[in-house]
């Protein structure tokens, strides 16, 4: 028997898929917390107005719709298939047009140049194989287009932070989410992207910047990548 949770667990995903929208679980409250901080540095990139844009492990949906929400023509792909099952009964409740698949980002089902832009957030430090991941991204851009993503760094902060912190003590997220062996390093990230025909661009830091009256962080951008850090790629012309 093991001695601690199961690490890397991503059946939370479709654990939880029932209640996504509800806000009764504190954990997907912290995820749908991280949109508007995520967007808002995103932004600052590209004018998403009828852009055709990929979001690579979208769970529920919370992206997608704010993706939605700024005009681009959005596609959701994620394994968690009860996750997509409710993003596609939320989509319909409220009149989006979105597309979800049920797939993997190692095989993504779409031909080559189908995306202005790909969005992956929170699934870099889950994926069993990185290298394929980042050449599937790369693959299904147009030239020109734009990846931009988040991941957690790999160090003993970071570890403690999202491990012993977020998971374990405050219940942030539920014990096992995280397997801290396939957190990222910045350097080995734009290692890989490189050798993926991507092209890196700054990273900067996503971390809390206030608490709301249910005592929820929310997140905002922070100059340090010791933790979480987001960044871009481009796919050369």
């Amino acid at each position: 028997m093991p001695d601690g949770p199961l690490r890397n667990d991503l059946t939370i995903y479709d654990a939880e898929a029932e209640a996504w929208w509800s806000d009764s679980a504190r954990w997907v409250r912290t995820l749908k917390n991280m949109v508007p901080g995520r967007m808002a540095y995103f932004d600052g990139f590209t004018d998403w107005q009828g852009a055709a844009v990929l979001d690579l492990g979208c769970a529920g949906g919370f992206m997608a719709e704010a993706l939605d929400d700024r005009g681009a023509r959005v596609t959701g792909i994620d394994p968690a298939a009860q996750a997509i099952d409710a993003a596609r009964a939320h989509a319909a409740q409220t009149g989006r047009e979105i597309a979800y698949d049920v797939g993997v980002g190692e095989a993504l089902p779409y031909p080559e140049d189908a995306f202005d832009h790909v969005v992956c957030v929170d699934v870099l430090e889950h994926v069993s194989d990185l290298p394929r991941v980042l050449a599937e991204v790369a693959r299904v851009l147009k030239p020109g287009g734009l990846f931009l993503f988040d991941t957690i760094n790999r160090n003993p902060l970071a570890r403690f932070a999202t491990i012993t912190m977020a998971e374990n003590v405050l219940g942030l997220l539920p014990r096992g989410t995280h397997d801290p062996a396939m957190f990222i390093k910045p350097g080995e990230l734009r290692d890989a992207l490189t050798a993926a025909g991507l092209v890196p661009g700054r990273f900067t830091g996503l971390g809390p910047r206030g608490i709301t009256r249910r005592g929820d962080f929310t997140f905002g951008r922070l100059p340090g990548t010791a933790i979480i850090y987001m960044g871009t790629a481009s796919k050369p012309a």
